[in-house]
């Protein structure tokens, strides 16, 4: 599905991203995590065509990224902080959105009474609390059935009742095929959602390892734990 291949960004002469290379294969969910600052945001921004890489190559679907964004038809982005326009309702956001789209099946509706959005749907959103801000994020990133699906910080600002159902959206559309690229800082969360995760240090790729199979070999209680292990004291893979 995803294939970085030596990927370099530097800022000035800051390196955010030092030959990365990793490929994500079709229908699995995989974590990148990794403390801030670590190249995550500045991969993401890089796959979904934000910022320019200084080196490297990406294919989706085998498809190499040159200088067109077409392929960003087969995406699904959620981000941590979604931006838009603050003098429009939600009602006109997810219009716009869905015009966007170009005719493509919509499953709007069935978010919009999901996350009991509802009652804001005339309101502008600029008036919105971060939640119901991240719920209207949710349905323009879901409201397609998207190939890929890159969420960033997915249940940032969610109630615990909203991201349950947020997680279980994800689930269903991982098994009805889409590939999930999950951008988390909470480790239960990889635990519980994730098939691999992949750990930045330093804008360079620290392990990648199947989530389970790293529980296992460190003897962690948990991803947290387990990562906190591997880190300090190392592991022999």
């Amino acid at each position: 599905m995803i294939k970085i291949d030596k990927l370099e960004k530097k800022y000035g002469k800051v390196t955010a991203l030092e030959s990365v290379s990793f490929d994500v294969q079709s229908g699995k969910i995989v974590a990148i995590a990794g403390p801030n600052g670590s190249g995550k945001s500045t991969l993401v921004k890089i796959i979904l065509g934000l910022v320019r890489m200084d080196n490297g190559e990406i294919y989706i679907n085998d498809e190499k990224l040159n200088s067109h964004f077409q392929y960003r038809k087969q995406v699904g982005y959620l981000p941590q902080i979604g931006r838009y326009p603050e003098n429009l309702t939600v009602k006109e956001v997810i219009s716009m959105i869905k015009d966007i789209g170009g005719g493509e099946e919509t499953f709007e509706a069935e978010l919009i009474d999901e996350f009991e959005l509802q009652e804001h749907l005339n309101k502008e959103v600029r008036t919105l609390s971060g939640g119901t801000k991240q719920k209207l994020g949710i349905i323009l990133a879901f409201m397609f059935k998207k190939d890929l699906l890159i969420l960033d910080e997915p249940t940032s600002g969610l109630d615990p009742i909203s991201a349950g159902k947020l997680k279980k959206l994800i689930k269903e559309r991982n098994s009805e095929g889409s590939t999930v690229l999950l951008i988390s800082h909470i480790m239960s969360e990889v635990e519980e959602l994730a098939d691999e995760i992949i750990y930045f240090l330093n804008g360079q790729i620290s392990f990648r390892e199947k989530v389970r199979k790293l529980i296992e070999k460190t003897a962690g209680i948990n991803l947290e734990n387990s990562i906190a292990i591997f880190l300090n004291k190392g592991v022999s893979y």
